[in-house]
This record gives C-alpha cells, sequence and structure tokens, in this order.
C-alpha cells in the first residue's frame, strides 16, 4: 500500500479531483461532533471552523503528506451526551494540550510508543475501523448519538420516510452503493460524487432555515469567549473528560497514526510524523482552539483511512478542506453550522463504512496467531468496555505472550 516519491518536489502537492475528494473522505467523523457540540452545547461555530481549518493546513503544510484533522471522540460524545458547558470543553481542551505538550517537548511520548508491540497497534487500527463501520450503520438506522438526542434519524430533513422505509435507510443506501461503483473512478471521486449529491438531496428535501439568516462579511473569534474555568469545572474536565481521552489519543493519534503513515508512503515520506511530532502538534492545536472557544481536536489513524481510501495522498488535500473551513468560518460566521446541517447524516455514515473497513484491513498482515489474538482481544474489551480498556488489556497481553513465551 505504500506510495512511493510523494516527497519530490512535483508529487508533494497534487491539486486534483482524487484529493478533492480524498479532502471530503472525514466529514463523516468530523461533522457529527462538531455540530453536536455547537447545536448542544453552544460552542460558537466560528471559533469550531477556523481551528479545524487552521489545524489542516498547518498540520498539511509541517508534515507534507496527508493528515487528518478530528475532534476528540471521547470528549466530544460525553460532552454532547451530557449537556456539558462550553468552558467545561474548552477547559479539557486546556488539560489536553498541557499533556500533549509536556508529553512531546520532554520526548516522554517516544518512551512509551517504545513499550507498545506491533500487535497492540494492529489492534488498536482494527477497533478504530469497526468502531468508525459500526458508527456508519447506525447513522443510516437513525441511532448514532446526536440523532437519538434530537429525536430524528434525519433531524434536518423536512420528510423522514418514504413509504415504509425511512429516508435514511434510502439516502444511506444509495451513497453506499455509490462509493462501491465509484471508489477508485479518477473521473468521478466516490467522495466527492456522494458530498455533492448528499449535499443536494439535503437541500432538496430540507426545509434548512438557518439558511437564509447567514450574513456574509468578517467574523473573526474572540478570546477566551467563555471566560477562564473555575476550580471546579478545571477539575471535571480533567477527570471526566481529558483522562478518558488520552489513553486514545496516545494509542490512535500519535503511535497508531505514525504507524499507518509509514505504511501509506513509505518512511522516508513520513519521517516528519515522529511520535513527538505528533503529540507536539495536537498540544498546539489544543491550546490554540481553547482559546478561541474551540472543541478539543487531534489527528487519527481512522481520519488518515478515511482521508486515503477516498483518493487523498499529498499534503493539498489537507490546504483544500481547510481552506475551505477558514473560508466559511470568516465569511459565514455562525451561519456555517446551518450550511453543515445541509448533509444528511445517513450520507455521513456511508462514509464512514467505508472508512472504518480501510483501517481494520490493516489486520491483513498480521500472520502470528499470538499477535491476531492480542489484536482480536483489544477488539473485544473496547466493545464490552471502552478502547482505552481495550488497549491497556491488550498491551499487558503482549508483554506476557513476549516475557513468557506464551502459545494460543
Amino acid at each position: 500500500m505504500t506510495d512511493t516519491g510523494l516527497d519530490s518536489p512535483t508529487r508533494r502537492w497534487r491539486w486534483d479531483r482524487r484529493e478533492l475528494a480524498g479532502s471530503l473522505g472525514d466529514m463523516g467523523t468530523l461533522l457529527p461532533i462538531a455540530v453536536g457540540l455547537i447545536l448542544v452545547n453552544g460552542l460558537d461555530a466560528t471559533a469550531v471552523l477556523i481551528a479545524v481549518g487552521l489545524f489542516y493546513v498547518l498540520s498539511g503544510l509541517y508534515f507534507r503528506v496527508t493528515v487528518p484533522v478530528q475532534p476528540m471522540k471521547v470528549i466530544g460524545a460525553y460532552a454532547i451526551a451530557r449537556g456539558m458547558s462550553p468552558v467545561e470543553i474548552s477547559s479539557a481542551g486546556m488539560w489536553m494540550a498541557a499533556i500533549l505538550l509536556v508529553l512531546g517537548a520532554t520526548g516522554a511520548i517516544t518512551a512509551v510508543s517504545r513499550l507498545v508491540p506491533r500487535a497492540a497497534v494492529r489492534g488498536v487500527q482494527l477497533t478504530t475501523g469497526v468502531l468508525l463501520l459500526t458508527e456508519g450503520i447506525r447513522f443510516i438506522l437513525g441511532r448514532g448519538p446526536l440523532q437519538t438526542r434530537l429525536g430524528s434519524g434525519e433531524p434536518f430533513l423536512a420528510i423522514s420516510s418514504v413509504g415504509p422505509l425511512p429516508i435514511g435507510i434510502l439516502l444511506g443506501g444509495a451513497a453506499v452503493l455509490a462509493i462501491l461503483l465509484l471508489l477508485d473512478n479518477r473521473v468521478a471521486p466516490a467522495g466527492l460524487v456522494v458530498i455533492v449529491a448528499g449535499a443536494a438531496a439535503g437541500l432538496l428535501l430540507g426545509d434548512h432555515p438557518g439558511l437564509s439568516e447567514i450574513r456574509p462579511g468578517l467574523h473573526l473569534p474572540t478570546l477566551l469567549p467563555y471566560g477562564l474555568p473555575g476550580p471546579s469545572e478545571a477539575v471535571l474536565a480533567l477527570v471526566a473528560l481529558a483522562l478518558p481521552q488520552l489513553p486514545q489519543t496516545v494509542g490512535n493519534a500519535v503511535i497508531a497514526q505514525a504507524d499507518l503513515t509509514r505504511e501509506y508512503f513509505g518512511a522516508e515520506t513520513a519521517r516528519r510524523s515522529s511520535f513527538r511530532a505528533l503529540s507536539i502538534s495536537m498540544g498546539l492545536a489544543n491550546l490554540g482552539s481553547a482559546l478561541i472557544g474551540g472543541m478539543p481536536l487531534c489527528h487519527g489513524a481512522g481520519g488518515l483511512a478515511a482521508h486515503y481510501r477516498f483518493g487523498a495522498r499529498t499534503a493539498a488535500s489537507n490546504l483544500m478542506i481547510g481552506g475551505a473551513l477558514l473560508a466559511a468560518a470568516l465569511l459565514v460566521g455562525g451561519g456555517a453550522a446551518a450550511a453543515l446541517t445541509v448533509l444528511p447524516f445517513s450520507v455521513l455514515g456511508a462514509l464512514l463504512i467505508f472508512a472504518g473497513a480501510q483501517l481494520a484491513l490493516t489486520l491483513l498482515d498480521v500472520r502470528e496467531r499470538e499477535d491476531l489474538f492480542v489484536a482480536l482481544v483489544i477488539l473485544g474489551a473496547a466493545l464490552a468496555a471502552n478502547l482505552a480498556v481495550g488497549f491497556a488489556i491488550g498491551l499487558g497481553l503482549a508483554w506476557a505472550f513476549r516475557r513468557w513465551k506464551l502459545r494460543v
């Protein structure tokens, strides 16, 4: 799966339809949590989109390959489910910034990564892929967290069904079929076609009253719009949000992403995507995002798999999606939140299904039975509890196999 020669001057930037399609490949992960934090928790849409867009652009310029930008899923999902306040969410971002900057600047993240066997990395990638795939199916069935909270499978569409079939199943099924037919099509890239067609369907089938309230102009974020957190808010953000997020970030957004970047692009092209660089990158991004009132952000192997599967191969994809989000935030401001709801959840779910499958298939290069066992145990434990628990159990099991020469 390795692409060679991408770091040469002629291949570092590729401006074409496949790169554009790949830049949109991770919208299934980004949009639901971003929209939820804006609509449910009251985060400022301008700040959220500026932070994401700027992180995309700067990541592409530094790492010089396709680099994903995602919400921190544990923080985002828990904050939406509990209706946590903007200042608590912002505080969680500050905690994550401090922890990741310390881990990266001191080199401790490299020491931690050396303790993680490859079998555990593959287990994290398999688990993240299966979770994304499952979440995509939930979106199509109308059972995603935000859909459940808003009380509808497609809360932003004017119709809920066509005859006996929910509209989400119809749109999601059509999107899956389109992706299957166009997945390797260079003339009509699957991601681009599905996003454009999905947005058209959303405009046609939805009322979207918020679109009429969009006021073009120059919209800038403000510094610390929610104020500084008090002691109780800071402690709650650390215990309920930051600490549960940390193992997933280290396992998936640092170790697993660095491994997958080398897998896709080769060691030479991926040399900047080191454990320290990824950790510091996320630390700086979360510091900046928290200061302007955005959401906690990370990289992630699942996002990389999504971008890559739909055609992204160079850092140009980062500049495309990042530039578009920055332009939307600066020129439309809070009205951009209404524009984000145009894409049906079921269409986003179809993107997640293929992104998840792409990531889970990294397991195919595992040959030893013991390594397969470790990866499957991580998956099982994560489904029963969460990825942090699965990661911890998998690490212990991998070390036991190595120390005592156990066999399965």
